[in-house]
């Protein structure tokens, strides 16, 4: 045990003074000092993102959002206009079928030709998902 406290109290101060210690040269710094590298890279700071303001979006210009999401979007847009459906053909480009399927989900929305129909449809989809916390 007594070797152990001795031990420490050898090694803690030159540990200390170790770490204190800066050679002369290095204290007087020219006026235009190199940025500080970590390697052979330039140390690179990180601040914080500025907040959202009141009604931009809250996603980031390259972080995708999912679907519902932009659904839900679409549905702040007033109903049964043409801004609607440009809307959510920009999520789903509208790919017409003279017979198309019976659509058993929101995807199956682009097939329809008409624009009525193509709206409603995306309408119905878009009003059965439960809304999300932005």
């Amino acid at each position: 045990m007594r070797q152990i406290i001795l031990a420490l109290a050898l090694l803690y101060p030159a540990a200390a003074l170790a770490q204190g210690a800066t050679p002369p040269a290095a204290t007087a710094q020219p006026a235009a000092s190199p940025p500080p590298m970590v390697g052979d890279k330039p140390l690179v700071q990180v601040g914080k993102k500025p907040a959202a303001k009141k009604g931009e979006k809250s996603a980031a210009p390259g972080k995708p959002q999912s679907i519902a999401l932009r659904l839900q979007e679409c549905q702040d847009i007033d109903d049964a206009t043409k801004d609607r459906l440009i809307c959510y053909d920009a999520i789903f480009k509208p790919q017409p079928k003279p017979k198309p399927p019976a659509a058993k989900g929101v995807s199956d929305c682009h097939f329809l030709k008409e624009e009525d129909e193509r709206l409603t449809c995306y309408n119905g989809f878009a009003d059965k998902i439960p809304r999300l916390p932005r």
